[in-house]
């Protein structure tokens, strides 16, 4: 007899898309309008904010402190890592311009607040992570 799995396909044959089975069957969270983000559920955001508890108490219990970066990085950071984020590269969001302005009826950027360098949303951390550290570290004392 074979055996069944209530999703499919199973982890083992398909992780990517079990995973989004198993999201949609307990309804933890949906597709947001905006093309590759979610709107993460009360219940599903319960669960994550209990994962971040554990690992918190798990980070400090070590010695260790949090820190936060932010979502948006230089484009030549991750040009610093072109190998690294090619395959998700294609992707990435940017932004060019820091100010929108009404024209004909329609919020548009801006002629006059284009960036000096476009910011991307970062798909990873290490880029930001790595810059800021190495500002911070002068010495193996600092690790």
């Amino acid at each position: 007899m074979s055996k069944k799995n209530a999703i499919t396909p199973t982890r083992e044959e398909d992780y990517a898309t079990w995973y989004q089975e198993v999201v949609k069957a307990a309804d933890l969270a949906e597709h947001s309008p905006v093309r590759g983000c979610m709107v993460i559920k009360p219940w599903g955001y319960g669960l994550w904010e209990n994962i971040q508890r554990i690992l918190d108490k798990k980070i400090k219990d070590t010695g260790h402190k949090n820190a936060y970066f932010p979502i948006f990085v230089p484009l030549s950071f991750l040009e610093k890592e072109a190998t690294h984020v090619e395959g998700f590269a294609k992707e990435c969001a940017i932004v060019t311009h820091h100010r929108l302005e009404k024209k004909d009826g329609k919020l548009v950027p801006a002629e006059d607040s284009k960036l000096e360098e476009p910011l991307v949303v970062r798909p990873t951390s290490e880029t930001i992570i790595g810059e800021m550290f190495s500002k911070w570290i002068e010495s193996y004392r600092d690790l």
